[in-house]
């Protein structure tokens, strides 16, 4: 090691650390940082020759002067008297020029410290450029982190390399529970720049956290062989995923699913039981609003294009599962589909018509039997009829019937 140079592995260890930057590029920092340094120092670093060996990580300083005669120095950065330079080597002589060594030593504790300073400031600089340039590049990304702090608002995790990543609040499944040292995944969502300080922002109840899921669970979706062509979701609640695969061997729900639902499973456990539904994307605004609506059943559609609005008929007991918890379902549909979606009961006879003999744990036996006896096995038959009329024709009091017409009336509305 040539004792001349100045070694800045050793005098500037802690810069080490900064595994983000290449050495090169932290050679060239140094060279400027010191170029400036002499500057202060001599007024002009025009005399001095700053040469790096990147390899040893270290750099050499060499001043350059003429030697003068004595009493004749003007400018001592760049010329030197005779009798000085005959001190470095005795067979010197007027007109050539010198070229010494600039040693740490020659430095000042304050210049070193300056150059520390300076040096830090540079570098960090660097590394938040290239932290807010490497994530600026990763928007939309699936990555996993250590949980290192959990706050109120936030969670702070850090990537392999440390760099700090802010999980907000809102941007958690509502059922999420973190502890520090735990591994989460989510996509990078966004990276700010506050106060030249990169802000990467993650996120688990985006879309595109659902979207990744996917694609590291179904090879198929990862090849582009299956295509999401949208995903709509009530974080941790319900999504809706519809998909689509140009190739007909393909069933893009079931490889999506997988056997037993293998595939889903894993991304369920994943988003904290949120309910995934994955349809086959259709151009067809009936089809798709029946397919988005599962798992009700439809009876029929009205669509008024224009407004984007549809109107959905189907039996009484298909309206809460259409609606689904939470209204999330009918929610999810028309997000998905673009339409305002109403749904209506059916008043269809023949679909809504319900025989008596379901009615058996609200009214007796007996009486129901009473109305079979005159052709009356149905609830509308006998909705249809008159109090006056039932009176007459059976044996049962006014206030029986009003009583069976009442709670078969329940039945309808």
């Amino acid at each position: 090691m040539n004792m001349e140079s100045i070694n800045l592995v050793e005098s500037f260890s802690e810069f080490k650390e900064f595994k983000n930057i290449d050495r090169s590029t932290m050679m060239l920092i140094l060279e400027d940082v010191f170029r400036n340094m002499l500057m202060k120092k001599y007024g002009s670093a025009d005399n001095f020759d700053i040469i790096v060996n990147i390899d040893k990580g270290d750099l050499e300083v060499w001043h350059n002067r003429v030697i003068v005669e004595d009493g004749e120095v003007e400018d001592p950065s760049a010329e030197i008297a005779y009798s000085e330079a005959i001190k470095i080597e005795p067979d010197f002589e007027i007109g050539e020029e010198v070229s010494e060594p600039v040693k740490m030593a020659d430095f000042g504790r304050r210049e070193i410290l300056a150059i520390r300073q300076n040096l830090a400031s540079k570098i960090l600089e660097l590394e938040k450029d290239s932290v807010y340039k490497k994530y600026m590049e990763r928007v939309g990304d699936l990555i996993t982190a250590e949980v290192y702090q959990v706050w109120k608002k936030e969670i702070l995790a850090l990537d392999d390399e440390g760099i700090e990543l802010i999980l907000p609040k809102t941007e958690q499944i509502p059922s999420d529970f973190f502890r520090k040292g735990d591994s989460v995944r989510a996509v990078v969502s966004r990276v700010e720049n506050k106060n030249n300080n990169p802000l990467i922002i993650l996120s688990r109840t985006s879309p595109v956290f659902l979207e990744r899921m996917f694609e590291q669970e179904v090879p198929e979706v990862f090849d582009g062989l299956i295509t999401i062509k949208k995903i709509v979701r009530v974080p941790g609640e319900r999504a809706k995923v519809a998909v689509e695969s140009y190739d007909d061997r393909i069933d893009p729900v079931g490889a999506c699913v997988g056997m037993k639902g293998s595939r889903i499973h894993g991304i369920v456990r994943e988003l904290r039981n949120e309910n995934i539904d994955v349809i086959n994307y259709t151009t067809n605004p009936n089809l798709y609003i029946t397919r988005a609506l599962s798992p009700a059943k439809i009876n029929s559609i009205t669509l008024d294009e224009k407004n984007k609005r549809a109107e959905v008929f189907l039996k009484p007991d298909q309206v809460s599962l259409a609606i689904g918890k939470g209204g999330f379902n009918i929610k999810l549909a028309g997000l998905l589909t673009g339409y305002e979606i109403d749904v209506y009961r059916d008043t269809d006879v023949e679909t809504e018509d319900v025989d008596l003999m379901e009615f058996t744990d609200e009214i007796e036996q007996w009486v129901i039997d009473e109305f079979k006896n005159i052709g009356c096995d149905t609830a509308k038959s006998v909705l249809n009829l008159s109090v006056e009329d039932l009176v007459k024709r059976t044996d049962l009091e006014e206030e029986t019937i009003l009583e069976v017409m009442r709670i078969l009336k329940a039945e309808f509305e």
